[in-house]
């Protein structure tokens, strides 16, 4: 039976210390077939597919790679069993051609026949349905770009088992639908495929099978065909979980903050935003889309005043009335008004945690100013601290464990969880569910609402349309800096955001 499998994992087990990543994991992967892995966070899928690849070695267990057990100790080893992981943060070198990435580090001559690597990677890009320019630089390319020259580099190499680790996480719905069709087309060429996603609705469109891990465990696998959403959650969570966001309608929505014609320039004097211009409201929740760069970032920054402004204005309308220009405001001023950001970046602990210290300290830094005693009080941060390990169901050993020991979801929690605990009248949010699992991911849903029913205007940037679509009461659409447009979110389409995604020029309704 083993024949027909091109992976095969027997009771795999891997520790890191007293914790248990993976507990006697058995998982198969068939012969021209894409097989989903579906966890909570810290259910070790990760841990599992770093196995595969060569960057962790298993504790105890078996893997087997066309019916024959096999040692992988390096990605050297995984690439010489036609085995290639492709992770969320591309390894690519900018200044270089995609041609060029695609053939770094091969062996062969010293002066490589150029015109041959780019005869063979066409015949590969149109084999599988591929759109990329051998010549194009990297540093030229979109993020779906870039996913291409990943996934040509391993096909390049002879690679027949691709590993792929949230791969729509930054994608727009067209373009994840085109990375479908490629992955279609190389199921039917014979390759087999494994993803790891939080996206349930992919997961059911895209694969033939999904295998559920819950806490390092491997629970089963089910044909895609008899799932659904609420079959495959109560799998990974153990038990059912309603899966409607809630969408409360604003209640006496009043005017919080107005940006008008406000410009950004990065610096090597490329415009980051341009002419932006939107009005935020309490009691809402205004989503802001657009594929990577395109002035998400910038936009929360400038309103934090984190980021200096070329011209413009963001005014301010306190509740008691009044008005306030945010703009030459510091960020601590701007935060005494009652405006917070909570920026989730790539980089969870390089910005707004300390990795070295336990939650209730990270919870003390948000009230520490110059000139007030470090330790006057923390009975009120660790009391706060327990509540969030309680509401968020943070994973963690104890309030004082340095939280740069926690796993990266459990992270998110903390650094998304301070800034809603301050209660703001305007909280900003930046991919506050990146890498959370379904559960976590509705607590943060649920969290965000009850700032809204609170009275808060919530400013929310996420990745995933369909959550945008269900939880936020207007969507703000950026492109290069501008804003395409803002739309109904009880009305918009996916593919109508989609398209202002990437280009110009939509109808704007302050």
């Amino acid at each position: 039976m083993s024949e027909t499998y091109a992976i095969e994992l027997k009771n795999i087990t891997k520790r890191f210390g007293k914790v248990t990543a993976n507990d006697k994991v058995c998982l198969s992967v068939k012969k021209g077939e894409i097989l989903s892995i579906l966890g909570e966070n810290g259910s070790g899928k990760t841990t599992l597919m770093n196995m595969i690849s060569g960057i962790y070695y298993p504790d105890e267990g078996q893997i087997l790679v066309n019916g024959k057990e096999v040692t992988i100790r390096s990605p050297k080893d995984s690439f010489a069993l036609g085995i290639g992981m492709i992770h969320q943060h591309f390894k690519l070198v900018d200044v270089l051609t995609a041609a060029e990435n695609i053939i770094l580090g091969l062996p062969g001559k010293e002066v490589l026949d150029m015109k041959s690597v780019a005869a063979k990677i066409n015949e590969l890009t149109s084999r599988y349905g591929f759109d990329l320019d051998p010549n194009q630089k990297i540093y030229t390319m979109s993020v779906s770009q870039k996913q291409t020259v990943e996934i040509v580099k391993l096909l390049y190499r002879g690679v027949d088992i691709l590993i792929l680790d949230e791969p729509t996480a930054v994608l727009t719905p067209q373009e994840t639908e085109k990375l479908f069709t490629v992955l279609r087309n190389m199921r039917e060429a014979g390759h087999s495929i494994i993803i790891i996603t939080h996206k349930l609705h992919e997961v059911l469109s895209l694969s033939d099978r999904v295998s559920v891990l819950r806490k390092g465990a491997y629970i089963g696998t089910v044909q895609t065909k008899d799932a659904t959403e609420a079959s495959l959650t109560e799998m990974m969570v153990g038990k059912k979980v309603a899966l409607n966001i809630e969408r409360p309608e604003p209640v006496n929505p009043q005017k919080r903050l107005v940006m008008e014609h406000v410009t950004c320039v990065d610096k090597e004097g490329v415009k980051t935003l341009d002419d932006a211009g939107f009005t935020a409201y309490s009691g809402e929740i205004l989503g802001i889309a657009g594929i990577a760069g395109s002035g998400q970032k910038e936009l929360l920054e400038t309103i934090a005043g984190l980021q200096p402004m070329e011209g413009g204005t963001i005014r301010y309308y306190p509740p008691e009335g009044g008005e306030e220009t945010l703009s030459g405001m510091s960020p601590a001023a701007i935060r005494k008004l009652g405006i917070k950001l909570s920026f989730v970046p790539e980089d969870r602990l390089g910005m707004g945690l300390v990795a070295a210290m336990g939650m209730t300290d990270n919870m003390m830094l948000r009230g520490y100013k110059k000139g007030i005693p470090f330790f006057t009080d923390r009975r009120t941060p660790k009391a706060m601290a327990e509540q969030l390990i309680k509401e968020l169901e943070i994973v963690t050993p104890g309030v004082s464990t340095p939280v740069g020991r926690l796993s990266g979801g459990n992270v998110q929690k903390v650094l998304v969880g301070r800034e809603i605990s301050s209660n703001p009248r305007v909280l900003m949010v930046a991919y506050p569910v990146r890498g959370l699992d379904i559960n976590s991911s509705y607590t943060i849903y649920h969290l965000l609402n009850e700032q809204k029913k609170q009275g808060a205007a919530v400013i929310c940037v996420g990745e995933d349309l369909d959550v945008l679509l269900e939880l936020c009461d207007r969507i703000l659409v950026l492109c290069g800096g501008k804003v395409s447009g803002i739309v109904d979110g009880r009305t918009a389409t996916k593919e109508e955001i989609g398209l202002m995604m990437t280009k110009t020029g939509g109808e704007q309704d302050e």
